[in-house]
């Protein structure tokens, strides 16, 4: 029998698309198969054995640690501004208070992040509801990741009477510490056979490799970058410099601060 291929999820978002298109351009890619979605489907396919690893939310990680490991040394991350997942307010944070919120259906980290933070500024009586058109809404706030969120960011002028705030920012002034939006996570159950962990192991030196080298490429990979036609050059640069690829031990103890936040609430 073929052994299988290694089932990878893909995030189809401009904050990992230099790690992508590194691995699938310049890497054997021959044994992996690669599945793409928005976080909270690839969330989903991980928790029902659909996937073997994924750059997936850390709040799924961190709700679900019997299933999963995740790899050392990367994750999707920001020290300060992280310039895609953003809360548009019609009014000042702190008035929200008793207001509607809507929120992307495509995340389940920031979700969390949001409620957390917004708990922490002593808000009360907000009501959620989801909307996968958050911003054609009518609600006082709306909540947008990815590249919906860069790019609508990207048209907000000054006087347009929308509030922005960046919820890495805001995490970052509150805490001092780096937020992990996503890890690459893995399934505690792959198969065992010689041939597959060989597999693995070798798209774990991939991934290392493409985390490394992406940021030395940043131009080369804005070019051919499927927002290239949308934002300027400068603009995904400037994006992508804000994006922290990294996972060392301020990562870890702001990963696990967020999970003690996530036990409050």
């Amino acid at each position: 029998m073929e052994p299988r291929k290694l089932r990878i999820g893909k995030i189809m978002y401009a904050n990992v698309f230099p790690m992508f298109y590194l691995l699938e351009r310049y890497c054997d890619c021959s044994d992996y198969e690669f599945v793409e979605s928005v976080p909270s489907k690839l969330n989903a396919m991980l928790r029902a054995g659909e996937l073997d690893v994924s750059p997936s939310s850390s709040i799924e990680y961190l709700r679900n640690q019997e299933r999963y490991r995740y790899v050392d040394g990367v994750s999707i991350s920001s020290c300060g501004e992280v310039g895609s997942v953003f809360l548009f307010s019609r009014r000042p944070l702190e008035q929200l208070s008793g207001c509607t919120i809507l929120l992307t259906s495509q995340s389940a980290t920031s979700v969390a992040l949001l409620k957390i933070l917004l708990r922490q500024s002593g808000l009360s009586g907000v009501t959620f509801a989801a909307s996968d058109r958050a911003e054609s809404g009518d609600a006082e706030a709306f909540l947008l990741i990815g590249d919906d969120a860069l790019v609508f960011r990207s048209r907000v002028v000054p006087g347009s009477g929308l509030q922005v705030y960046d919820l890495g920012d805001l995490w970052y002034r509150w805490t001092g510490l780096p937020f992990v939006f996503a890890l690459w996570i893995v399934r505690n159950e792959l198969p065992q056979d010689e041939e597959f962990q060989q597999t693995y192991a070798r798209f774990i030196r991939d991934v290392l490799w493409a985390k490394t080298e992406s940021v030395k490429r940043l131009p080369e990979i804005a070019a051919v970058s499927p927002l290239a036609g949308t934002l300027s050059e400068d603009e995904l640069l400037a994006y992508w410099k804000k994006i922290d690829y990294e996972l060392d031990d301020a990562h870890l103890k702001g990963l696990d601060r967020f999970r003690e936040l996530d036990l409050i609430s």
